[in-house]
């Protein structure tokens, strides 16, 4: 059995972090802090936000899962593998970081000892966007082909998860409830359960739309959803009615064919919405995503081949919305717009230049 979810997101929320400040990669729309160990995003602001509102996980924020993506096996865990991989737990270094034609980069660099990989990171935004670009190349250093573990582990939490005033929204056609019990405080899905997104089956009977947080409940799920097949990018979005505000992520779709919900709501400051996409449905070992093959007809692994590399791009964007603006739709990107349409007709529309 693996351990508790709840346990493990408390361990990584208490993980030291490296001695290094923090640095941070801005334009004249957004500010985004990175931490040094393991590149991960802490905190996304909008520069004409008085509030200061992020609307990332505080302790958490958005880290990467490389190469492993849950718990590691029994064997793995003896030679000192991590949960959720080491490129989390690195420290990267700052190869470059420079501004020119308008866009700001960031490119970060770490090696993976065990995995025997090395990770390169580089940050993009250009002036007057909404939109952070973040390209991931993964170099493998043996000569064996080999299955890759990888997950963009974004987490949204309080003040910006307020219960009953977000929305996520996900273009996914079939989902399944993570087989395994994920710990306190206790599920509202029936574990192993299929279901079409969104709504799911309850325990107790009927169903839940799982684009919303709830209110004055205390649960802790997770469910995985296969991004629709026919698209050629996948997305997440969070939507704040109440302030107007909308983040999200677009993301190849044949990159990650997988978007995992982690739904900790705990009705106090640790709640968590994690919105992970992904080479694989579920945050388990390298062996079992091989060992279940496939799930809906869609691949649970990807390959690293020997000497090799793999590339991602994907973007995500923080802004506000238009008013009266409604569930989402879709999201697409067309001659260097990014347009995220409204389910009542309106259209959010922000230039995204560099595109993917």
């Amino acid at each position: 059995m693996l351990c508790s979810i709840l346990a493990i997101g408390a361990a990584l929320a208490q993980a030291p972090r490296s001695p290094r400040a923090p640095v941070t990669l801005s334009n004249d729309k957004l500010e985004l802090t990175v931490v040094l160990t393991g590149a991960s995003f802490s905190r996304l602001v909008m520069l004409d936000d008085a509030t200061r509102l992020s609307p990332l996980q505080s302790s958490m924020g958005h880290f990467l899962c490389l190469d492993g993506f849950g718990a590691p096996t029994a064997e793995e865990s003896a030679t000192g593998w991590p949960f959720h991989g080491e490129a989390n737990h690195q420290p990267f270094e700052v190869l470059a970081s420079s501004k020119a034609g308008g866009v700001s980069s960031l490119k970060m660099a770490a090696k993976l000892p065990l995995a025997q990989e090395a990770v390169t990171r580089t940050l993009q935004m250009a002036d007057g966007e909404n939109v952070v670009y973040v390209e991931t190349e993964v170099e493998s250093q043996v000569a064996f082909d080999r299955p890759v573990s990888w997950a963009e582990h974004a987490t949204m939490g309080p003040p910006f998860l307020y219960p009953g005033k977000v929305v996520i929204d996900i273009p996914a056609k079939r989902c399944r409830v993570r087989p395994y019990k994920p710990g306190s405080p206790g599920p509202r899905l029936p574990y192993g359960a299929d279901f079409d997104w969104p709504m799911a089956p309850l325990i107790k009977g009927g169903t839940v739309d799982l684009r919303e947080v709830p209110v004055d409940e205390s649960v802790l799920d997770l469910a995985s959803c296969q991004v629709d097949p026919a698209r050629a990018y996948g997305y997440v979005v969070a939507f704040h009615r109440e302030k107007g505000l909308i983040f999200g992520y677009l993301f190849h779709r044949d990159e990650y064919p997988w978007l995992m919900s982690w739904m900790n709501y705990t009705n106090d400051p640790h709640a968590a919405r994690g919105v992970e996409f992904s080479t694989q449905p579920f945050d388990i070992s390298h062996r079992e995503t091989v060992d279940a093959h496939d799930m809906f007809g869609t691949p649970t692994y990807r390959w690293l081949p020997g000497k090799s590399k793999l590339h991602s791009r994907y973007l995500f964007f923080y802004a506000k919305a238009p008013a009266d603006f409604a569930h989402v739709a879709d999201v697409l990107l067309e001659n260097g717009r990014l347009i995220v349409k409204g389910q009542d007709g309106k259209s959010l529309v922000l230039p995204a230049r560099l595109g993917l």
